[in-house]
């Protein structure tokens, strides 16, 4: 929690600093001209590859598998277009390093290697619906009660018979 209320204080001092630095030596024209730059540009990457990950997530849902890894992307990509919209050089260097598929990919290993994806229905392996698939006798959930139900018509039930 103090990392980040320090990251939410130091990060604009740095920014602002960074801008003033370059102002000084570009101009303060041409430095706005820049951070503006980085944005269109950083939105129109934002656009294409949102589109390439929204794409690619469903083609994972339609062959019936868990599309975790766009998943994680569309998170990347969200904080990136947001730091790219926040006026700043270092904001936007993070925001690109958010956007670049390379370096994106480079991010998401390493994250992705320490969390646990749990399968839910129909995305297992093989498309198993049941949510069981490549789970042995011993690991099914003893908690789960499985049967059948049928629903009586609302007029069935209400009506009685005439005496």
């Amino acid at each position: 929690m103090r990392l980040l209320l320090l990251l939410f204080i130091a990060v604009p001092i740095f920014e602002m600093w960074l801008l003033i630095t370059v102002g000084r030596a570009i101009g303060a024209l041409p430095t706005i001209g820049l951070v503006l730059l980085t944005a269109v540009v950083g939105l129109a990457l934002l656009r294409r590859q949102g589109l390439s990950t929204v794409l690619r997530a469903q083609q994972k849902m339609q062959a019936g598998e868990m599309p975790a890894r766009e998943m994680a992307e569309g998170i990347f990509l969200a904080v990136g277009g947001a730091l790219l919209l926040t006026p700043g050089f270092f904001t936007d260097a993070l925001g690109f390093a958010c956007l670049i598929p390379g370096l994106r990919q480079l991010l998401l290993g390493r994250i992705l290697r320490h969390v646990t994806v749990v399968r839910g229905p129909g995305f297992t392996p093989g498309g198993d619906p049941s949510g069981r698939g490549h789970q042995g006798p011993q690991s099914r959930d003893h908690d789960v009660i499985e049967g059948d139900y049928s629903r009586e018509d609302e007029r069935n039930r209400n009506r009685r018979d005439p005496d």
